[in-house]
């Protein structure tokens, strides 16, 4: 049976949309409500220190693949690094975005229990991830216009979010409360739980941002790459930081930090306090699209991720076979069996699987970054070619992302509540490097060889 291969029929349009689809999902929804309550107002600061880093890693993608044309991410890490290195860092985003699947038709679930109190979590769940691994299984032109308006829908809410919330803010509309704006200094100040708050809460947040480095895998998928990237990128950048700041803010003024609850998502607790019942109705449908559109995208980020793997070596053969239809069908297959399994842990941790997955994302993201800017600063001197964008203030700013993020993820280790995520995350990758030193033997005798034969 002969493999077609995947197909160049994504457009500028639609990479944005998926990689914002990706990232504007749990992590703003529900996960803002974690954030929130550990940082207070000041979570603001956080979520633009992590957009700083974000803007360094994304700039370095789009420098690298003006350079390396048709070359995903996995692929820059590759020719930096070498095979060993792209194969545990091509599996380790294969298993953070399985976790993220797991966590957004969880919390998709679980936002539909607002309506359906009375049906099991995980049968929601289910139900939730039988649709997404449905809709991947359309031709990439198809699936990306289906994510187009997927993702679409929820930025046009969280506009919509935003200019409601600053009326009832500011007074322009009428509420049963007044002096909002005192939220923000009141309950123990700006930064209730103090500066080092503003730091403990960057693992959610950058769960958050995770999925926005999408883009670096969708470039075989796209016209035209090495042109379009880097114009996406820089509008995609400030639209992403935007849609999680301005939000929080609208949330800390018309809610005391203390009093966001765990439950609902924040977005509905706002329009349900100032009244507006109706509307909280409208948000919850557009948060159940919204967690659903970025399981959509977590599921196309790990079946291209497996895909990429497979046409290397670096993973079983079958997972290269696509269809005529552009679809790496067995990558699907392994995606949907794990998140349809997943959707069952809601059964068993209902209370605890939100908390307990969340860290894995954050954790991975960081690594996965960390391994984008070092790429960038190994390869930037030895490029064929000169590209036509490039990131400023290399090598100083790529390399303090990159140690910012090292820092980050010793951070996370030390946290004694995440213990149970960062343990995981560890003995997986600790798992990847030992399954790389063997299968990659051979690979190390060949270079020998090579060295050798140079020398002599």
């Amino acid at each position: 049976m002969k493999s077609a291969s995947l197909q160049k029929k994504l457009l500028p349009r639609h990479i944005s949309l998926m990689a914002m689809g990706g990232a504007i999902g749990t992590g703003i929804f529900k996960g803002s409500a974690e954030t929130v309550s550990i940082a207070g107002p000041g979570i603001i600061f956080t979520y633009l220190f992590a957009g700083l880093l974000l803007l360094v890693v994304m700039g370095a993608i789009a420098e690298m693949a003006i350079v390396y044309p048709g070359t995903n991410m996995k692929g820059f890490v590759q020719k930096a690094f070498g095979k060993r290195v792209s194969f545990v860092v091509g599996w380790y985003y294969c298993f953070m975005w399985l976790a993220v699947c797991v966590i957004e038709i969880v919390v998709a679930g679980s936002f539909l229990q607002y309506w359906l109190p009375a049906i099991p979590l995980w049968e929601l769940s289910l139900g939730c991830a039988a649709l997404v691994i449905g809709i991947n299984l359309m031709n990439v032109k198809n699936y990306g216009e289906f994510e187009f308006w997927f993702a679409g829908i929820k930025i046009v809410m969280i506009m919509v979010f935003i200019v409601l919330g600053a009326c009832i803010l500011f007074g322009i509309i009428p509420s049963d409360k007044s002096n909002y704006l005192q939220n923000f200094t009141r309950h123990g100040g700006f930064l209730p739980n103090g500066w080092m708050s503003i730091f403990s809460a960057l693992i959610i947040v950058m769960f958050s941002y995770g999925g926005s480095e999408l883009i670096g895998l969708t470039v075989p998928e796209v016209k035209d790459a090495e042109r379009i990237l880097p114009k996406v990128i820089k509008s995609f950048i400030l639209r992403i930081v935007l849609f999680y700041t301005l939000p929080i803010i609208i949330i800390c003024g018309l809610i005391p930090w203390n009093e966001v609850s765990h439950q609902a998502s924040p977005f509905v607790q706002v329009l349900s306090m100032s009244g507006l019942q109706g509307a909280a109705h409208i948000m919850n449908f557009i948060l159940i699209t919204a967690v659903l559109s970025a399981a959509n995208s977590g599921i196309y980020g790990c079946t291209r991720m497996l895909h990429s793997l497979a046409v290397e070596g670096e993973a079983p053969k079958s997972f290269s076979y696509v269809t005529k239809k552009g679809v790496p069908i067995y990558s699907l297959i392994l995606t949907a069996v794990v998140i349809l399994g997943g959707s069952l842990v809601a059964f068993v941790a209902q209370d605890k699987v939100f908390l307990l997955l969340m860290a894995v994302p954050g954790f991975v993201v960081s690594v996965v970054w960390i391994s984008i800017c070092l790429a960038q600063l190994k390869l930037r001197k030895a490029y064929p070619i000169e590209p036509s964008f490039k990131l400023r203030g290399f090598p100083y700013v790529t390399a303090t992302a990159a140690a910012a993020l090292t820092i980050l993820v010793v951070i996370f280790m030390l946290n004694e509540q995440n213990r149970v995520s960062i343990i995981t995350c560890l003995v997986v990758l600790a798992l990847l490097f030992i399954i790389s030193i063997f299968k990659f033997k051979n690979e190390d005798v060949k270079v020998t060889k090579i060295e050798e034969e140079n020398i002599v």
